[in-house]
C-alpha cells in the first residue's frame, strides 16, 4: 500500500471546511445503512471530485474508515490534479485482474482515507462497472470501510453512474454549472431513479460565499458554499 500526497483546493478555507462539515453532518442523519455512495454531476468540471475527496477528508476526521474509488476511468483527473501520484495503477487494473485489489490502495497523509485511482483507460468502462468484479470489489470494501465513496463520470454525458449506483446505498448529485437548464438536472435525477438509486441529495457547488448554495436531504434546506468549481 503506497503513501500519496492528497492536494485538495480550500483545505485552508474555514468557510469551505465548514461547508463540508456540514454535508458531513447531513449525510450521517442519512442512516446507519448509508455506507456505499454515488457521486456524479450532469456535466464536466462541475466539482464532483473535489466534493468527494472533501467529504471522505472530512468523514475521515471524525476517524471513520473512508475509501475513495475513482471509477471515472474515462477521463479521470483525480490522479494529476490532486494527489502527487506518478503512473497510479487503479480500478480498470483490478477489474481485468492485472493487480490484486491491495496493490491498488494508496494511503494518503489524512489517517484513515484512502483511495483507488481509475487506472488506465479501458476499452470497456461501462461493462467493467457493470461486471461481478465491481459487485465483488464493492462487498470486499464495505467489510473494511465506514464509508465507501465512488465518483463516477457527469451522468449527463455517460451512463456509468447509473451502472454503478444499483450496488450502492444511495447517490449525491454535484451541480456547479451556474447556467445548466433545470431540465438537464431533472432528466439526471430521473436517470438515478430509474437506477433504483436513493438520491440522497444535491450539493450546489461553484457559489460565492457571500450567497452560499444549498445541499438539500429529505426535502430540507442547508447552507453549504464554495468558490471552488473543480
Amino acid at each position: 500500500m503506497e503513501d500519496i500526497t492528497l492536494k485538495l483546493p480550500g483545505e485552508d478555507d474555514f468557510f469551505i471546511q465548514e461547508a463540508f462539515k456540514v454535508l458531513r453532518t447531513n449525510l450521517q442523519f442519512c442512516g446507519q445503512d448509508i455506507q456505499v455512495i454515488v457521486v456524479t454531476s450532469c456535466n464536466e468540471n462541475e466539482g464532483k471530485t473535489t466534493v468527494s475527496l472533501q467529504l471522505a477528508r472530512s468523514l475521515s476526521e471524525l476517524g471513520k474508515r473512508v475509501l475513495v474509488i475513482d471509477a471515472d476511468m474515462r477521463k479521470s483527473v483525480m490522479a494529476g490534479r490532486n494527489t502527487n501520484a506518478k503512473r497510479a495503477i487503479g480500478l480498470s487494473e483490478v477489474l481485468t485482474g492485472m493487480v490484486k485489489l491491495g496493490d491498488a490502495i494508496y494511503s494518503t497523509q489524512y489517517p484513515n482515507f484512502q483511495i483507488i485511482f481509475a487506472g488506465k483507460y479501458p476499452p470497456n468502462p461501462v461493462e467493467l462497472l457493470s461486471g461481478k468484479y465491481f459487485k465483488t470489489l464493492l462487498s470486499e470494501t464495505r467489510k473494511v470501510y465506514q464509508y465507501v465513496i465512488v465518483d463516477t463520470p457527469p451522468l449527463g454525458r455517460v451512463i456509468d453512474a447509473a451502472v454503478v449506483a444499483p450496488n450502492c446505498d444511495g447517490s449525491i448529485l454535484v451541480i456547479g454549472n451556474t447556467s445548466m437548464h433545470y431540465r438537464q438536472a431533472q432528466e439526471v435525477v430521473a436517470q438515478l431513479e430509474k437506477s433504483g438509486s436513493k438520491i440522497l441529495g444535491v450539493v450546489r457547488n461553484n457559489t460565492n460565499k457571500k450567497d452560499g448554495g444549498y445541499y438539500y436531504t429529505h426535502n430540507e434546506k442547508y447552507g453549504y458554499g464554495s468558490n471552488d468549481g473543480k
